[in-house]
This record gives C-alpha cells, structure tokens and sequence, in this order.
C-alpha cells in the first residue's frame, strides 16, 4: 500500500473514531470496566498521544538519521510478520498499568476531537515528505524492531484499525452497542 493509500484509510478511520464520540456523555468516556484496564476516553487519548509523541517524532528521527548515516534494517519476527500481514495480530494484548504510559481521563469529547483533527493535520503534512524519505533511516520500535519513516507512518493506520475491536468492547461496557457480529437486543 502506498503513502497516499495508508493515509486515506487513515483519515476514514479517524472519521469513524469522532462518530463514535457523538453519542457518548464524558461520564461513558470515563468509565472503566475494571482499575487495571482503560476506559474509552483514555484509548482515544492513547491513539492521539502514541501518533503526536512517538509515531510522527519517529518518523522525523529517522529523516535525521538518513541525513546522517543511512539506515539499517532489522526487525523482529512480530515486525516482519506484522508488515507481511499489513495489520498487528486480532488479539489483545494488555500492558502493565504504568504513569509513563497509562494516559490520562479525557476533560472533554472536545479535547479527543481536536487532538484526532491534529493527528490528521499532521499526517496530511507528512505525507507528502515520506516520497524523498524511502532511503531514510531507522528507529527502533520496542517490539518491531528497526523501522523506517514509511513503515513508522503506516504503523499509526494499522495502530488505529487494531483498537477498534477494544472500541467496541469499550462501547459495549458503557451500553452503546454490540461487538461485531452480535446481535444487540
């Protein structure tokens, strides 16, 4: 898939996340199903925070690093396979509850809907400059290993598709819908 192809399937996605917001109170947005797991609002804010703060500032690193020295390429067995399959595994994957990585309540639905606005603003803006980047360098990811401003970019698509079946649990847990594939009653 190409740039402009990852980034359009990007954009329908975040239009999906900010129609998911519409019905919901900020109290529904808050809500936890349990005190080791995140309520939707901290997911939105997760997905906003992971693309501003460690996607979007990797894919400027390994511009720099290009710039530099060239880049090498060694990912891990879950990189290969995640970029062969073009999507992380369907299955959840929990992380210890921690203050550097567990986000914050949201204040608002305002405050998602602009931060995921931002985020698209900033992938349009990037977009454009990943052509002249093909030879950039790497940055490691903690799981996938080395990964080049490309592969950092489609990352955020594929992040945004994998958290939408914990959207959907979330929404269920607060009484907005049902999973796919279940019938509400």
């Amino acid at each position: 898939m190409n740039t402009k192809e990852t980034l359009n399937r990007f954009e329908n996605l975040v239009r999906q996340y900010i129609r998911g917001l519409e019905p919901l109170t900020i109290e529904q947005l808050t809500r936890k199903p349990s005190d080791d797991e995140w309520s939707l609002g901290q997911m939105y804010l997760h997905l906003i925070q992971g693309t501003l703060y460690l996607h979007l500032r990797n894919i400027e690193a390994c511009r720099e690093q290009a710039a530099e020295t060239g880049g090498t390429e060694r990912k891990t067995e879950a990189g290969r396979l995640v970029f062969a399959q073009g999507s992380f595994p369907g299955i959840r994957i929990q992380v210890p509850a921690t203050p550097e990585y567990t986000p914050a309540q949201p204040e608002s639905k305002e405050q998602l809907v602009a931060g995921l606005n931002d985020v698209v603003r900033r992938m349009q803006e990037v977009e454009p400059a990943l052509a002249d980047m093909q030879e950039s360098g790497t940055k490691a990811h903690p799981r996938f290993g080395d990964l080049n401003a490309v592969e950092w970019f489609q990352l955020v698509e594929m992040h945004y598709r994998h958290h939408l079946l914990q959207k959907a649990r979330l929404e269920q847990f607060v009484g907005l819908s049902s999973l796919p594939g279940e019938s509400s009653k």
